[in-house]
């Protein structure tokens, strides 16, 4: 099992967020209880080559959660954490099977990494909370996250497990 933090940088992580205060809460919860119980963290940055790119301010982990003792950075450039990465290489290489994943964005990287993890083979993993959102146009933050939570991942693409479960897996 391996715990995934996915695009948790800087410039993407502010208050406009859906729950960011309990998401913040809850994925230092998840990283620590990974280092406590040998779950290896596997981190996701994105870089968009224009304004969250590699150099830039924005571009590193938000301080919170940073990596540590050389625990992995994958970048990537597209939504799915496993286009192009070689991280589905690199977990199938080490016969990894699930993975729990947080991060952001719910209806953008999150979605399409749950969905390409399944698609490969992985058991996804979705913690309550774990995961966030701005408001757009069709939906506020809080929509999104409930409809991708409890819709769209739920039975299908993932299993979307309380907070609780999610730590006593770690």
């Amino acid at each position: 099992m391996v715990l995934l933090v996915i695009d948790t940088q800087d410039l993407l992580m502010t208050e406009d967020l859906y729950a960011f205060d309990s998401f913040v809460k809850n994925v230092t919860r998840l990283i620590t209880s990974a280092r406590q119980g040998g779950t290896e963290i596997i981190y996701v940055r994105h870089d968009d080559g224009d304004e969250l790119t590699s150099g830039k301010t924005g571009f590193d982990i938000y301080r919170p959660f940073s990596p540590q003792g050389g625990e992995k950075i994958f970048d990537k450039h597209f939504n799915s954490a496993f286009r192009k990465t070689g991280l589905a290489e690199y977990l199938n290489a080490k016969r990894e099977a699930q993975i729990i994943t947080a991060g952001l964005q719910t209806d953008y990287c999150i979605d399409a990494t749950v969905k390409g993890g399944f698609e490969r083979g992985f058991h996804m993993i979705v913690p309550a909370f774990c995961n966030t959102t701005v408001d757009n146009e069709f939906m506020t933050g809080e929509q999104s996250y409930r409809y991708y939570n409890q819709e769209i991942w739920y039975t299908r693409y993932a299993d979307c497990v309380s907070f609780e479960a999610a730590l006593a897996l770690l």
